[in-house]
């Protein structure tokens, strides 16, 4: 009997596959297209888009979905920003619908709310219904987030296409919503498919090979976690790397080390998240990496019971630029001139631990004082991270020697650590007010002479449960 289920289940897919294809063969038959077997059977993507828009027949619109997907896949780069181009414009919203839609509204007293629905789709544009309708087409989702990556390749080149991008980001938003996520545990037992592609998104650590990837999935004290969709089964979109501990680590070779002894996972005290990497780059700004951490923190919880911390060991991938940007300014508040000739020294081929004060006083400034327009910190990882209401709990000197590490961050590395009582506040100072909640110890490493007034105080932490990541 249980053989019988199973073997129903894996037909299910196979016969919804055989019945999509039969309903696409049938709309090719009914529209006089040929079957799409790839080159020569190009149609115009601009031509095969207003078909699609103008069809009501499933069979017919599925159809014309694969080949105007099919058709994009083959061409060329500048037939690609054709078609995108055409996107912001040609299927961008009607104006003159607008304004009829605005005038028939500002008629009625009070206002009708027939008439505002009415405004609300004139409004719409008409490339969000084309994208909808592209999905339906078998891996119709795939294939769009393959056509958000062309077109994110091209934006700052042609910024006129922000639209697209910005209707792209609105529709995914809702089709990977957390609820339709699926989390699940990556080991050294999962498909060798999905294992190349964690060793080929790894973004953080790069894994150097199968013994490398074996190290950080076989032992007892090592996990990791992704997110699919179930549109894209085998991809995960983003998947994140944790270590068991018996404390707070400082540096990543520790970590990685493949002769490290591994420790029995109950014996571990704290859960490091030192690697998340997202897979697909055209679902960029579709933000789940939040709703994986809480998941991943409230499975481990359940399933170790004996962890209290839950902390990152991330990077700093945007240090040394800032650095070398204050160092070749006229005047720079953040560098004095003794810390000025230290790095001097330092590029010069001194020693790297002569500089141990003014790199870490330099990363308290660069956390705590130097903002974005937006007035968010500039670092990308810092604004992910205290953006779900983690605290700056510690910098790591020479966390990350690595010649990616020094490159990036001069070896720096932090620690984030979310306080359970303390999550939501911290969430919402940084969210309204763009404060970065740091540990005294953080503050304290500022430069002397450089004020702090404007440091909020941390909240003392939870030492029974605090979450981080």
């Amino acid at each position: 009997m249980l053989n019988d289920i199973k073997s129903a289940r894996r037909a299910a897919p196979e016969f919804l596959q055989g019945l999509i294809d039969t309903l696409t063969q049938r709309g090719r038959a009914v529209l006089g297209m040929k079957p799409d077997r790839g080159a020569g059977q190009d149609h115009d993507l601009e031509v095969l888009g207003e078909a699609l828009l103008s069809r009501r027949g499933e069979a017919s619109g599925v159809a014309i979905a694969q080949s105007l997907l099919a058709a994009f896949e083959r061409a060329d780069e500048p037939q690609r920003l054709k078609f995108l181009v055409s996107l912001a414009d040609r299927f961008g919203p009607d104006r003159r619908s607008i304004e009829l839609a605005i005038a028939d509204y500002q008629r009625e007293e009070g206002g009708d709310y027939t008439k505002l629905e009415a405004l609300h789709a004139a409004a719409e544009p008409r490339r969000q219904e084309l994208i909808r309708r592209l999905n339906l087409s078998p891996g119709g989702t795939a294939s769009l987030v393959r056509v958000r990556e062309v077109l994110l390749s091209l934006l700052r080149e042609h910024p006129e296409l922000q639209p697209v991008n910005d209707d792209f980001v609105h529709l995914f938003s809702s089709w990977f919503n957390r609820g339709f996520l699926v989390l699940r545990p990556i080991d050294w037992n999962t498909s060798a498919n999905i294992l190349e592609k964690i060793i080929k998104h790894e973004a953080v650590h790069a894994i150097q090979d199968w013994d490398d990837l074996r190290n950080r999935l076989e032992p007892a004290d090592r996990r990791c976690y992704a997110f699919f969709h179930p549109q894209l089964i085998d991809e995960p979109l983003i998947f994140v790397e944790v270590a068991l501990t018996k404390e707070i680590p400082g540096a990543i070779g520790p970590l990685l080390d493949k002769s490290r002894q591994a420790i029995v996972a109950h014996e571990a005290t704290t859960a490091v998240f030192y690697s998340i990497s997202n897979t697909q780059k055209g679902l960029a700004g579709v933000t789940f990496g939040n709703f994986l951490i809480k998941q991943v923190v409230q499975d481990l919880a359940r399933e170790l019971p004996n962890l209290k911390t839950f902390v990152t060991l991330s990077p700093v991938p945007g240090f040394a630029g800032w650095v070398k940007r204050e160092l070749k300014a006229e005047a720079s508040v953040a560098i004095d001139e003794e810390t000025r000739r230290v790095l001097s020294a330092l590029d010069d081929g001194g020693d790297i631990e002569q500089a141990r004060e003014a790199i870490t006083s330099l990363g308290a400034y660069y956390f705590l004082k130097a903002k974005l327009p937006s007035g968010k910190p500039l670092d990308p990882v810092a604004r992910f991270h205290l953006g779900n209401g983690a605290r700056l709990e510690r910098l790591n000197f020479l966390g990350d020697g690595s010649g990616k590490g020094m490159k990036q961050s001069y070896g720096l590395m932090v620690n984030y650590l979310y306080a359970l009582d303390h999550i939501e506040v911290n969430h919402e100072a940084f969210a309204e007010h763009g404060t970065v909640v740091a540990s005294d110890k953080v503050k304290k490493a500022l430069r002397a002479g450089l004020s702090s007034r404007d440091l909020v105080p941390s909240p003392k932490a939870n030492p029974q449960r605090n979450i981080s990541s």
